[in-house]
Protein backbone atom coordinates (compact mmCIF):
# COMPACT_ATOMS: atom_id res chain seq x y z
CA UNK A 1 0.00 0.00 0.00
CA UNK A 2 1.22 3.51 -0.84
CA UNK A 3 1.02 5.49 2.40
CA UNK A 4 0.91 9.26 2.66
CA UNK A 5 1.06 11.19 5.94
CA UNK A 6 -0.71 14.56 5.99
CA UNK A 7 -0.18 16.96 8.88
CA UNK A 8 -2.54 19.91 9.41
CA UNK A 9 -1.56 22.76 11.72
CA UNK A 10 -3.77 24.84 13.97
CA UNK A 11 -4.70 27.47 11.39
CA UNK A 12 -5.79 24.70 9.01
CA UNK A 13 -8.37 23.55 11.53
CA UNK A 14 -9.48 26.80 13.16
CA UNK A 15 -12.57 27.63 11.06
CA UNK A 16 -15.35 25.81 9.25
CA UNK A 17 -14.03 27.10 5.93
CA UNK A 18 -10.49 25.88 6.64
CA UNK A 19 -11.73 22.47 7.75
CA UNK A 20 -13.70 22.11 4.50
CA UNK A 21 -10.43 22.66 2.60
CA UNK A 22 -8.77 19.99 4.74
CA UNK A 23 -11.50 17.55 3.66
CA UNK A 24 -10.79 18.40 0.01
CA UNK A 25 -7.07 17.65 0.45
CA UNK A 26 -7.95 14.31 2.04
CA UNK A 27 -10.41 13.46 -0.74
CA UNK A 28 -7.88 14.35 -3.45
CA UNK A 29 -5.20 12.03 -2.05
CA UNK A 30 -7.75 9.25 -1.48
CA UNK A 31 -8.60 9.45 -5.17
CA UNK A 32 -4.89 8.95 -5.88
CA UNK A 33 -5.14 5.62 -4.03
CA UNK A 34 -3.06 6.57 -1.01
CA UNK A 35 -3.59 5.04 2.40
CA UNK A 36 -3.88 8.19 4.52
CA UNK A 37 -2.63 8.94 8.02
CA UNK A 38 -3.68 12.46 9.04
CA UNK A 39 -1.88 14.13 11.96
CA UNK A 40 -3.55 17.14 13.56
CA UNK A 41 -2.53 19.98 15.85
CA UNK A 42 -4.78 21.81 18.30
CA UNK A 43 -7.20 24.25 16.64
CA UNK A 44 -6.08 27.84 16.21
CA UNK A 45 -3.49 29.84 18.09
CA UNK A 46 -3.22 31.56 21.47
CA UNK A 47 -6.57 33.08 22.38
CA UNK A 48 -8.60 30.58 20.38
CA UNK A 49 -10.70 28.34 22.67
CA UNK A 50 -8.86 25.04 22.20
CA UNK A 51 -5.30 26.21 21.40
CA UNK A 52 -2.57 24.80 23.64
CA UNK A 53 -1.57 28.21 25.01
CA UNK A 54 -5.21 28.94 25.85
CA UNK A 55 -5.48 25.68 27.78
CA UNK A 56 -2.29 26.43 29.70
CA UNK A 57 -3.67 29.85 30.61
CA UNK A 58 -6.38 28.06 32.59
CA UNK A 59 -3.79 26.93 35.13
CA UNK A 60 -1.44 29.93 34.92
CA UNK A 61 -4.04 32.17 36.58
CA UNK A 62 -3.85 29.96 39.68
CA UNK A 63 -0.07 30.02 39.97
CA UNK A 64 0.58 27.01 37.73
CA UNK A 65 1.37 24.47 40.44
CA UNK A 66 0.34 21.54 38.25
CA UNK A 67 2.98 18.77 38.07
CA UNK A 68 4.54 18.01 34.69
CA UNK A 69 2.66 14.72 34.21
CA UNK A 70 -0.74 16.31 34.78
CA UNK A 71 0.28 19.33 32.73
CA UNK A 72 0.82 17.02 29.77
CA UNK A 73 -2.71 15.66 30.22
CA UNK A 74 -4.01 19.22 29.81
CA UNK A 75 -1.70 20.14 26.92
CA UNK A 76 -2.85 17.18 24.85
CA UNK A 77 -6.55 18.06 25.00
CA UNK A 78 -6.50 20.44 22.04
CA UNK A 79 -5.28 17.76 19.65
CA UNK A 80 -7.90 15.30 20.91
CA UNK A 81 -10.63 17.84 20.13
CA UNK A 82 -9.16 18.46 16.65
CA UNK A 83 -8.95 14.74 15.85
CA UNK A 84 -12.51 14.08 17.01
CA UNK A 85 -13.99 17.01 15.06
CA UNK A 86 -12.07 16.16 11.89
CA UNK A 87 -13.05 12.49 12.16
CA UNK A 88 -16.69 13.55 12.31
CA UNK A 89 -16.31 15.74 9.21
CA UNK A 90 -14.46 13.06 7.23
CA UNK A 91 -17.12 10.48 8.02
CA UNK A 92 -19.87 12.99 7.14
CA UNK A 93 -18.19 13.28 3.73
CA UNK A 94 -18.70 9.55 3.25
CA UNK A 95 -15.12 8.52 3.97
CA UNK A 96 -14.43 5.76 6.54
CA UNK A 97 -12.22 7.14 9.31
CA UNK A 98 -10.91 6.45 12.78
CA UNK A 99 -9.41 8.86 15.33
CA UNK A 100 -6.53 7.76 17.56
CA UNK A 101 -4.60 9.44 20.33
CA UNK A 102 -0.83 9.37 20.04
CA UNK A 103 -0.74 6.41 22.41
CA UNK A 104 -3.56 4.71 20.54
CA UNK A 105 -1.51 5.07 17.36
CA UNK A 106 1.36 3.24 19.05
CA UNK A 107 3.66 6.20 19.80
CA UNK A 108 5.64 5.10 22.86
CA UNK A 109 7.83 7.72 24.56
CA UNK A 110 10.09 8.15 27.54
CA UNK A 111 8.76 9.93 30.63
CA UNK A 112 10.29 13.39 30.10
CA UNK A 113 6.94 15.13 30.43
CA UNK A 114 6.69 18.25 28.26
CA UNK A 115 9.63 17.22 26.05
CA UNK A 116 9.28 13.48 25.63
CA UNK A 117 11.31 11.53 23.09
CA UNK A 118 9.78 8.83 20.94
CA UNK A 119 11.20 5.39 21.78
CA UNK A 120 9.24 3.35 19.24
CA UNK A 121 6.06 3.35 17.19
CA UNK A 122 3.96 0.21 17.14
CA UNK A 123 2.15 0.45 13.82
CA UNK A 124 -0.08 -2.63 13.90
CA UNK A 125 -3.29 -0.74 14.70
CA UNK A 126 -2.69 1.86 11.99
CA UNK A 127 -1.88 -0.79 9.39
CA UNK A 128 -5.04 -2.68 10.26
CA UNK A 129 -7.19 0.44 9.85
CA UNK A 130 -5.51 1.25 6.53
CA UNK A 131 -6.16 -2.29 5.27
CA UNK A 132 -9.81 -1.71 6.15
CA UNK A 133 -9.81 1.36 3.91
CA UNK A 134 -10.04 3.93 6.70
CA UNK A 135 -8.39 7.32 6.98
CA UNK A 136 -6.43 7.23 10.25
CA UNK A 137 -6.55 10.55 12.12
CA UNK A 138 -3.87 10.84 14.82
CA UNK A 139 -3.41 13.46 17.50
CA UNK A 140 -0.06 15.14 16.98
CA UNK A 141 2.26 16.37 19.72
CA UNK A 142 1.60 13.45 22.06
CA UNK A 143 2.45 9.89 22.96
CA UNK A 144 2.24 7.60 25.94
CA UNK A 145 4.74 5.99 28.29
CA UNK A 146 4.99 2.24 28.78
CA UNK A 147 3.03 2.72 32.00
CA UNK A 148 0.20 4.51 30.19
CA UNK A 149 0.82 8.16 31.10
CA UNK A 150 0.16 10.84 28.47
CA UNK A 151 3.25 12.72 27.29
CA UNK A 152 3.83 15.66 24.95
CA UNK A 153 6.76 16.06 22.59
CA UNK A 154 7.53 19.76 23.06
CA UNK A 155 6.74 22.67 20.77
CA UNK A 156 6.67 21.64 17.13
CA UNK A 157 5.70 18.19 18.34
CA UNK A 158 2.95 17.66 15.75
CA UNK A 159 5.54 17.99 12.97
CA UNK A 160 7.65 15.44 14.84
CA UNK A 161 4.67 13.09 15.17
CA UNK A 162 4.03 13.32 11.43
CA UNK A 163 7.57 12.57 10.28
CA UNK A 164 8.08 9.87 12.91
CA UNK A 165 4.89 8.13 11.76
CA UNK A 166 6.03 8.56 8.16
CA UNK A 167 9.32 6.85 9.00
CA UNK A 168 7.70 4.02 10.96
CA UNK A 169 5.11 3.37 8.23
CA UNK A 170 7.63 3.70 5.37
CA UNK A 171 5.40 6.38 3.87
CA UNK A 172 5.96 7.61 0.35
CA UNK A 173 5.93 11.22 1.58
CA UNK A 174 4.88 13.47 4.45
CA UNK A 175 2.88 16.58 3.54
CA UNK A 176 3.00 19.42 6.09
CA UNK A 177 0.06 21.79 5.60
CA UNK A 178 0.28 25.31 7.00
CA UNK A 179 -0.91 28.83 6.23
CA UNK A 180 1.96 29.74 3.88
CA UNK A 181 2.65 28.29 0.48
CA UNK A 182 5.88 26.42 1.22
CA UNK A 183 9.34 27.40 2.46
CA UNK A 184 9.94 31.06 1.65
CA UNK A 185 13.26 32.80 1.05
CA UNK A 186 12.53 35.20 3.95
CA UNK A 187 9.76 36.26 6.30
CA UNK A 188 7.12 37.70 3.93
CA UNK A 189 5.90 40.09 6.63
CA UNK A 190 9.28 41.84 6.42
CA UNK A 191 10.52 41.08 2.89
CA UNK A 192 7.60 41.70 0.56
CA UNK A 193 9.17 39.98 -2.46
CA UNK A 194 10.06 36.78 -0.59
CA UNK A 195 9.14 33.80 -2.73
CA UNK A 196 8.37 30.15 -2.17
CA UNK A 197 11.11 27.69 -3.09
CA UNK A 198 10.13 24.75 -5.27
CA UNK A 199 12.76 22.42 -3.79
CA UNK A 200 15.21 22.57 -0.87
CA UNK A 201 17.52 20.15 0.93
CA UNK A 202 16.90 18.75 4.39
CA UNK A 203 19.97 20.50 5.80
CA UNK A 204 18.99 23.88 4.36
CA UNK A 205 15.44 23.79 5.70
CA UNK A 206 16.62 22.52 9.09
CA UNK A 207 19.07 25.42 9.28
CA UNK A 208 16.36 27.89 8.32
CA UNK A 209 14.06 26.44 10.99
CA UNK A 210 16.75 26.64 13.66
CA UNK A 211 17.51 30.23 12.73
CA UNK A 212 13.97 31.55 13.08
CA UNK A 213 11.87 30.33 10.14
CA UNK A 214 8.80 28.77 11.78
CA UNK A 215 7.26 26.72 8.96
CA UNK A 216 8.50 23.32 10.20
CA UNK A 217 10.31 22.12 13.30
CA UNK A 218 13.98 21.13 12.75
CA UNK A 219 13.58 17.96 14.82
CA UNK A 220 10.92 16.76 12.37
CA UNK A 221 13.23 17.46 9.42
CA UNK A 222 16.02 15.46 11.03
CA UNK A 223 13.74 12.42 11.43
CA UNK A 224 12.67 12.66 7.78
CA UNK A 225 16.28 13.00 6.64
CA UNK A 226 17.38 9.95 8.61
CA UNK A 227 14.53 7.92 7.11
CA UNK A 228 15.06 9.48 3.66
CA UNK A 229 11.36 10.35 3.38
CA UNK A 230 10.54 13.39 1.24
CA UNK A 231 8.57 16.21 2.85
CA UNK A 232 6.30 18.65 1.10
CA UNK A 233 5.47 21.92 2.86
CA UNK A 234 2.32 23.41 1.34
CA UNK A 235 -0.66 25.62 2.07
CA UNK A 236 -4.03 24.33 3.18
CA UNK A 237 -5.55 27.27 1.32
CA UNK A 238 -4.08 26.48 -2.09
CA UNK A 239 -3.75 23.60 -4.54
CA UNK A 240 -0.14 24.61 -5.21
CA UNK A 241 2.32 21.84 -4.38
CA UNK A 242 4.52 24.10 -2.24
CA UNK A 243 8.13 23.19 -1.42
CA UNK A 244 9.63 19.72 -1.74
CA UNK A 245 12.21 18.91 0.95
CA UNK A 246 14.39 16.02 -0.07
CA UNK A 247 17.91 14.63 -0.11
CA UNK A 248 20.73 16.97 -1.11
CA UNK A 249 21.73 14.72 -3.98
CA UNK A 250 18.23 14.96 -5.42
CA UNK A 251 18.29 18.73 -5.06
CA UNK A 252 21.62 19.02 -6.85
CA UNK A 253 20.20 17.09 -9.79
CA UNK A 254 17.62 19.84 -10.24
CA UNK A 255 19.02 22.26 -12.80
CA UNK A 256 17.02 25.18 -11.44
CA UNK A 257 18.92 25.17 -8.14
CA UNK A 258 22.31 23.82 -9.14
CA UNK A 259 24.03 27.22 -9.05
CA UNK A 260 22.19 28.62 -6.05
CA UNK A 261 24.71 29.56 -3.37
CA UNK A 262 22.25 31.19 -0.96
CA UNK A 263 18.79 29.72 -0.35
CA UNK A 264 17.27 32.19 2.07
CA UNK A 265 17.65 34.52 5.03
CA UNK A 266 16.19 34.01 8.50
CA UNK A 267 16.35 35.84 11.79
CA UNK A 268 16.02 35.51 15.55
CA UNK A 269 15.21 38.72 17.39
CA UNK A 270 15.21 39.60 21.08
CA UNK A 271 18.84 38.77 21.87
CA UNK A 272 21.51 40.58 23.88
CA UNK A 273 25.22 40.60 23.08
CA UNK A 274 27.51 40.21 26.08
CA UNK A 275 31.24 40.98 25.99
CA UNK A 276 33.52 39.83 28.81
CA UNK A 277 37.23 40.62 29.07
CA UNK A 278 39.78 39.27 31.53
CA UNK A 279 40.99 41.87 33.98
CA UNK A 280 44.70 41.01 33.82
CA UNK A 281 45.41 39.57 30.39
CA UNK A 282 44.88 35.98 29.21
CA UNK A 283 43.27 33.71 31.82
CA UNK A 284 40.61 31.06 32.21
CA UNK A 285 37.92 33.67 31.61
CA UNK A 286 36.06 31.50 29.08
CA UNK A 287 35.87 28.58 31.51
CA UNK A 288 34.57 30.76 34.32
CA UNK A 289 32.05 32.58 32.14
CA UNK A 290 30.46 29.57 30.50
CA UNK A 291 30.48 27.48 33.67
CA UNK A 292 28.61 30.34 35.37
CA UNK A 293 26.05 30.51 32.54
CA UNK A 294 25.52 26.75 32.69
CA UNK A 295 25.18 26.75 36.49
CA UNK A 296 22.40 29.35 36.28
CA UNK A 297 20.68 27.63 33.31
CA UNK A 298 21.25 30.53 30.91
CA UNK A 299 21.31 29.45 27.27
CA UNK A 300 24.17 30.95 25.24
CA UNK A 301 24.58 31.32 21.49
CA UNK A 302 26.70 33.00 18.81
CA UNK A 303 29.93 32.42 20.72
CA UNK A 304 33.28 34.01 19.81
CA UNK A 305 36.25 33.51 22.13
CA UNK A 306 39.79 34.93 22.21
CA UNK A 307 42.68 34.51 24.67
CA UNK A 308 41.50 37.44 26.77
CA UNK A 309 37.73 37.11 26.72
CA UNK A 310 34.49 36.02 25.12
CA UNK A 311 31.59 37.49 23.18
CA UNK A 312 28.25 35.70 23.06
CA UNK A 313 24.50 36.25 23.07
CA UNK A 314 21.64 35.40 25.41
CA UNK A 315 17.94 36.03 25.05
CA UNK A 316 16.87 39.48 26.21
CA UNK A 317 14.84 38.02 29.09
CA UNK A 318 18.01 36.39 30.47
CA UNK A 319 20.29 39.41 29.99
CA UNK A 320 19.95 41.03 33.42
CA UNK A 321 20.50 37.71 35.16
CA UNK A 322 23.56 36.95 33.00
CA UNK A 323 25.12 40.35 33.74
CA UNK A 324 24.45 39.96 37.47
CA UNK A 325 26.03 36.49 37.53
CA UNK A 326 29.14 37.78 35.74
CA UNK A 327 29.52 40.69 38.13
CA UNK A 328 29.22 38.32 41.09
CA UNK A 329 32.29 36.41 39.88
CA UNK A 330 34.33 39.57 39.40
CA UNK A 331 33.83 40.62 35.76
CA UNK A 332 32.56 43.87 34.26
CA UNK A 333 30.53 42.70 31.26
CA UNK A 334 29.26 44.98 28.51
CA UNK A 335 25.74 44.25 27.28
CA UNK A 336 24.05 45.41 24.07
CA UNK A 337 20.32 44.76 24.32
CA UNK A 338 17.81 44.58 21.49
CA UNK A 339 19.82 42.76 18.83
CA UNK A 340 18.82 40.42 16.04
CA UNK A 341 20.76 37.43 14.73
CA UNK A 342 20.44 37.25 10.95
CA UNK A 343 21.35 34.06 9.09
CA UNK A 344 22.29 33.77 5.44
CA UNK A 345 21.73 30.11 4.56
CA UNK A 346 22.68 28.02 1.56
CA UNK A 347 23.97 24.53 0.92
CA UNK A 348 25.87 25.85 -2.09
CA UNK A 349 28.00 28.44 -0.27
CA UNK A 350 30.62 26.04 1.11
CA UNK A 351 33.98 26.85 -0.44
CA UNK A 352 32.59 29.70 -2.57
CA UNK A 353 34.67 32.88 -2.16
CA UNK A 354 32.99 36.24 -1.81
CA UNK A 355 29.81 35.37 0.12
CA UNK A 356 30.89 37.23 3.26
CA UNK A 357 32.11 40.15 1.15
CA UNK A 358 28.65 40.51 -0.40
CA UNK A 359 27.00 40.35 3.04
CA UNK A 360 29.24 43.12 4.34
CA UNK A 361 28.67 45.11 1.16
CA UNK A 362 24.89 44.83 1.43
CA UNK A 363 24.83 45.98 5.05
CA UNK A 364 27.44 48.71 4.61
CA UNK A 365 25.48 50.20 1.72
CA UNK A 366 22.55 50.63 4.13
CA UNK A 367 24.71 51.99 6.95
CA UNK A 368 24.12 48.94 9.15
CA UNK A 369 26.97 48.14 11.60
CA UNK A 370 27.82 44.46 12.12
CA UNK A 371 28.33 43.76 15.83
CA UNK A 372 29.50 40.16 15.44
CA UNK A 373 29.74 37.40 12.84
CA UNK A 374 30.32 33.66 12.57
CA UNK A 375 30.03 31.00 9.90
CA UNK A 376 29.65 27.30 9.17
CA UNK A 377 29.64 25.28 5.95
CA UNK A 378 26.07 26.27 5.12
CA UNK A 379 25.34 29.41 7.17
CA UNK A 380 26.84 32.84 7.85
CA UNK A 381 25.48 34.73 10.84
CA UNK A 382 25.65 38.44 11.55
CA UNK A 383 24.45 40.29 14.62
CA UNK A 384 22.95 43.76 14.20
CA UNK A 385 20.77 46.02 16.30
CA UNK A 386 17.09 45.18 16.06
CA UNK A 387 16.26 48.66 14.77
CA UNK A 388 18.04 47.62 11.54
CA UNK A 389 16.30 44.24 11.24
CA UNK A 390 13.93 45.00 8.36
CA UNK A 391 16.41 46.93 6.27
CA UNK A 392 19.12 44.29 6.85
CA UNK A 393 16.88 41.41 5.77
CA UNK A 394 15.65 43.31 2.74
CA UNK A 395 19.20 44.31 1.73
CA UNK A 396 20.54 40.76 1.98
CA UNK A 397 17.55 39.30 0.15
CA UNK A 398 18.12 41.76 -2.69
CA UNK A 399 21.93 41.34 -2.74
CA UNK A 400 21.62 37.59 -3.40
CA UNK A 401 18.69 38.06 -5.84
CA UNK A 402 16.50 35.71 -3.82
CA UNK A 403 13.38 37.25 -5.34
CA UNK A 404 14.25 35.83 -8.78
Amino acid sequence: MRILVQKFGGTSLSTDEARELVIKHIERERQRQYGLVVVVSAMGRKGDPYATDTLLALIARHGDSLPAKERDMLQGCGEIISASVLCSLVRAAGIPAIALTGGGAGIITDSQFGKARILEIRTERIHQALREGRVVIVTGFQGVTESGDYTTLGRGGSDTSATALGAALHAERVDIYTDVNGILTADPRIVKDARALSVISYSEVANMARQGAKVIHPRAVEIAQQARIPLRVRSTFSEDEGTLVTDTADVLRTAAVRDRHVTGVAHVSGVTQITVQAQDGPSDVQLQVFQAMAKHHISVDFINVNPGGAVYTVFDQDADKAVSVLRDIGYAPQAVNGCVKISVIGGGMNGVPGIMARIVEALTEKGIPILQSADSNTTIWVLVRETYMASALQALHAKFSLHE
